[in-house]
């Protein structure tokens, strides 16, 4: 097996994970960690058995895949300099703070033939992955995602930090263009949008209402999913699944022509199947799942909901 040469820039809370991650597959060789902090990228190095670095352009020559866990302002500069360089990146959602870096990376990546992957984790949450066999066409999603304050995600609005998850699965469960929106939302803890609702109109008729807060006593990861016929419900955070389906062709009259059926996907690491997912593109396997150009759907949306929520 050929292994591949990895790096992760910033290891923070996440970022700590990606590299332990990369340290643990096998097709994976881990070289180093880059992080401003000099006593966390020592420490962490040192428990890894990697160099630590101080700055990621050190890298360069050294690796083949990158994982950028450091804060959204700097993806843009890692990203672009790692691709200008040959090397594959996963970089963390959301992919830039702008359309325009987005497309920049996008280009880039696509003009080197190198995999540019963003890391919207959900999607390899193995009850959300089990839901694309139910889908038909969906008429109404609602999700929720509520989480306690955590002061290291306040360089975004609540929308970068925590809706975008759910943009991205919505995208991906309905396929159809955007044709309206309308958001509402506030600050309550921090200087940026806290908590936020969006009703996002497709053009099929499909509509979604997302909500997510980081300003919760309590965790909450919800999906629901309504078409003709049949509801789903899913927790995110138990990985747990309830399916209701009308039986037969005729009226609902009683509970009894409705059939209900419950799953539990139990333990899974989804940032480790998102991690060597990763590995498998750069050697020929699949495209990502979630590539540049989708990442940058999801943020193209995100930011529309951000603009109008400043604009309220």
């Amino acid at each position: 097996m050929n292994r591949i040469r990895t790096a992760v820039v910033g290891v923070g809370h996440q970022g700590k994970w990606h590299a332990e991650k990369f340290a643990a597959l096998e097709n994976s060789d881990l070289v180093a960690i880059v992080d401003k902090d000099a006593d966390r990228c020592r420490k962490l190095a040192a428990e890894l058995d990697v160099k630590p670095l101080a700055d990621f352009k050190e890298l360069i020559g050294e690796v083949d895949a990158v994982s950028i866990a450091a804060p959204t302002r700097s993806h843009f500069d890692i990203a672009s300099t790692l691709l200008e360089n040959d090397i594959h990146v996963l970089v963390e959602k959301p992919i830039t703070t702008t359309l325009e870096e987005a497309d920049a990376l996008v280009e880039l990546a696509e003009g080197r033939d190198l995999v540019l992957q963003v890391g919207h984790l959900e999607r390899f949450n193995p009850v959300i992955m089990a839901l694309g066999e139910f889908l038909k066409e969906p008429l109404f999603i609602e999700s929720n995602r509520i989480a306690p304050y955590k002061p290291r995600s306040i360089d975004v609005s609540v929308v970068l930090d925590l809706m975008i998850h759910d943009i991205d699965l919505v995208h991906s469960v309905v396929a159809s263009p955007v044709t309206s929106l309308d958001a509402t939302g506030g600050s309550i803890i921090s200087k940026d949008i806290d908590i936020a609702n969006a009703r996002i109109k497709f053009e099929n008729g499909c509509v979604a209402n997302v909500t997510a807060s980081r300003a919760s006593f309590k965790t909450e990861r919800s999906l629901r999913v309504f078409q003709e016929n049949a509801y789903f419900s899913v927790d995110m955070h138990n990985r747990t699944s309830t399916i209701y389906r009308k039986i037969g062709n005729g009226p609902v009259t009683s509970p009894d022509d409705i059939s209900v059926e419950e799953r539990s996907y139990g333990d899974s690491d989804a940032l480790m199947v998102q991690s060597e997912a990763f590995l498998n593109s750069i050697s020929g396997g699949p495209p990502p799942l979630v590539s540049g150009r989708i990442g940058m759907q999801a943020l193209r949306t995100a930011l529309q909901i951000g603009e109008m929520l400043k604009s309220a």
